[in-house]
């Protein structure tokens, strides 16, 4: 054999382990939240918004409550504590003077329409504190200040149900399942915040079925 022919099989035979192989695709999100029905959306306690715009956050969550409807996976319900899910958002905000707690995030009456779906309701407050409530009471009172924080925008996933069997009692005072941070990523009507959570639902059930 020439002296090239063996120098090039010596090549191609080392060459061949190397070749990257197929890895499966690793599965982002646990089961329970590929199995969740339910999920409540809620603004970030103690969230600021300027206050030149004290409706950003409740707008914001009216958008992501919009877009969860469009999509059709889960039934959005009010009270956290028979959510298998909560949501929380969070307007970003740079700095400058802000409103904490305003009354503007608390909505009487709630009706929302997309195109085939019209969902109405009665909310005061909100019915059970995901967070501990800080003054105990749980009454926090509207605050004007200063607040230094992201700019981006917050959507944050978080196991719902308070006090279930293996459930937190106040969800947002655990670690969220899944985050996802961005500038407008809460504003509609294509929310970004939205799109990206369906996509990792959708590479941790493939991921799922790659499974043995």
């Amino acid at each position: 054999m020439p002296v090239r022919m063996m120098i090039f099989f010596l090549i191609v035979l080392f060459a061949v382990p190397l070749a990257p192989a197929k890895t499966k695709k690793k599965q982002v999100l646990p089961d329970y939240v590929l199995k969740a029905q339910t999920v409540a959306v809620v603004i970030q306690p103690y969230a600021g918004e300027p206050v030149k715009n004290p409706t950003a956050n409740r707008t914001a969550e009216d958008s992501v409550e919009k877009a969860l409807l469009q999509w059709g996976r889960f039934r959005l319900v009010t009270d956290t504590s028979v959510a298998d899910l909560v949501i929380a958002v969070r307007k970003g905000q740079a700095g400058g003077q802000t409103i904490n707690n305003s009354p503007t995030d608390n909505r009487p009456v709630i009706i929302q329409q997309v195109p085939g779906t019209v969902r109405g309701g009665v909310q005061v407050g909100q019915p059970n504190d995901p967070t501990y409530p800080v003054p105990p009471s749980g009454q926090r009172m509207p605050q004007v200040g200063s607040e230094v924080g992201p700019s981006e925008d917050l959507f944050g996933v978080y196991i719902g149900g308070e006090g279930s069997i293996g459930r937190p009692e106040y969800p947002l005072d655990a670690p969220p399942i899944w985050r996802y941070m961005g500038k407008n990523a809460l504003d509609g009507p294509q929310v970004k915040a939205v799109e990206e959570f369906k996509n990792a639902i959708t590479e941790s059930e493939q991921a799922k079925q790659q499974k043995p």
